[in-house]
């Protein structure tokens, strides 16, 4: 210690790197509405600081909103005082002292924290988040958009319109509804349809995502998976729902399909017997609900250790993009990242200060930007107050509730 203590300006430089000092005064979250008929809502957090810094987070749960805004302000009798830097102590404290852990509504709300805790920070040490994660693995991140229709020549035209955008992938569901009804044999006949248009439409090499969105009973999964096998999909999504990991391996054992799943399935404890098994190829966190960036970044590095890769799962907002970007640059085993929205549209750029995610040739560049790279603009967030959203509610031909 003495050695540096003689060094020029040593102590200093030790003062000044003691403490950010950011201590956390407030905690407001915000519903904001997409517009439209039946149209979804987001639900951001901002965190605020003793230094005037404030964090962006989101924790949007469809179709919850109200109920994810009060589980992220019931953090704020916690948080407020304590020092905003301390991002993994608050983390832990978060989900492990309340008795009851987990779901999507609690792990929803520990997200939005953690982002807006590592927003704060990387605004406090002028970096981009993802320097704090350990810097590039990566020069840029590779993206698919979402493409759908509701016939084959439809899907076609969707998808080979993705590909002259730019894009080097897309997502589609495929599998087909009547209105709310799902008929299984007619859906996967239907399904394998559009995927042939499709593949015939884009080429060989265009990246074809398939998102069966836990519609699929184990009987569907498997006949839609054995006829898919000659259009080559990219991996096929979500094809077994997530009470019981047996069917997901049943599924496995059946198919040569690449499988992808995750977007439903909340920390590492979540991921762990499925990385063991490896009965996946792509596992798909997403970053507001599975715990957050450093969360996602444990989940990813848990895949790694059994050479899966990282595909996350996000049809939210510029923030979440934005979180998914941070870690997916950081990460050695990333693969391709989802977005919904293509970063032309006003009701973002309305929205949110920053932002402007930079996109070349279907890849994103790294954010710019310290922090995060984004804030919300508070007075349009509320000219667009909540309203109710309901989700399709999908029944069998029999009236039977079906599997969404």
């Amino acid at each position: 210690m003495g050695a540096f203590a003689a060094l020029p300006g040593f102590a200093e430089k030790r003062e000044k790197a003691r403490s950010l000092n950011l201590k956390i005064t407030d905690l407001k979250t915000f519903i904001v509405n997409r517009g439209g008929k039946n149209a979804p809502n987001y639900v951001f957090v901002k965190i605020y600081t003793s230094q005037g810094l404030t964090g962006l987070g989101e924790g949007s749960v469809t179709s919850k909103e109200l109920t994810v805004a009060a589980a992220i302000e019931e953090h704020k009798r916690y948080l407020v005082g304590r020092d905003a830097a301390d991002i993994e102590m608050h983390w832990q404290a978060m989900y492990r002292w309340p008795r009851w852990r987990g779901g999507p509504i609690l792990n929803s709300a520990i997200s939005a924290v953690e982002i807006a805790l590592w927003d704060i920070l990387g605004q406090a040490l002028g970096q981009p988040v993802w320097k704090l994660l350990g810097g590039k693995a990566r020069e840029k991140v590779q993206m698919y958009v979402h493409a759908g229709g509701s016939s084959p020549a439809q899907y076609a035209e969707n998808y080979l319109k993705a590909k002259e955008e730019g894009w080097t992938g897309a997502k589609g569901g495929f599998v087909t509804t009547d209105g709310d009804e799902i008929d299984p044999v007619k859906s996967v006949r239907e399904g394998i349809a559009n995927l042939k248009a499709v593949r015939e439409a884009v080429g060989e090499d265009f990246k074809i995502c398939i998102d069966l969105h836990g519609k699929a009973t184990p009987v569907m999964a498997m006949e839609f998976c054995e006829r898919a096998i000659p259009y080559r999909p990219y991996f096929v999504e979500e094809a077994t729902q997530i009470e019981d990991l047996e069917e997901l391996a049943q599924l496995r054992r059946q198919t040569r399909i690449p499988l992808a799943t995750g977007e439903r399935l909340f920390t590492k404890y979540g991921f762990a017997g499925i990385c063991e098994r490896r009965l996946v190829d792509y596992v798909q966190p997403d970053v507001i609900h599975c715990g957050g960036m450093a969360e996602m970044k444990k989940i990813a590095t848990l895949a790694e250790a059994h050479r899966i890769e990282l595909a996350p799962h996000n049809p939210q907002s510029e923030v979440s993009t934005l979180a998914s970007l941070h870690v997916d640059f950081s990460t050695p085993n990333f693969a391709i990242q989802e977005i919904t929205h293509r970063g032309n549209e006003g009701y973002w750029q309305d929205l949110f200060y920053g932002g402007g995610i930079r996109y070349e040739k279907g890849f994103a560049l790294a954010p710019e930007g310290v922090g995060l790279g984004v804030d919300l603009d508070e007075k349009v967030a509320s000219k667009q107050p909540y309203q109710p959203h309901t989700r399709q509610q999908l029944r069998l031909v029999d009236g039977g509730v079906a599997d969404h």
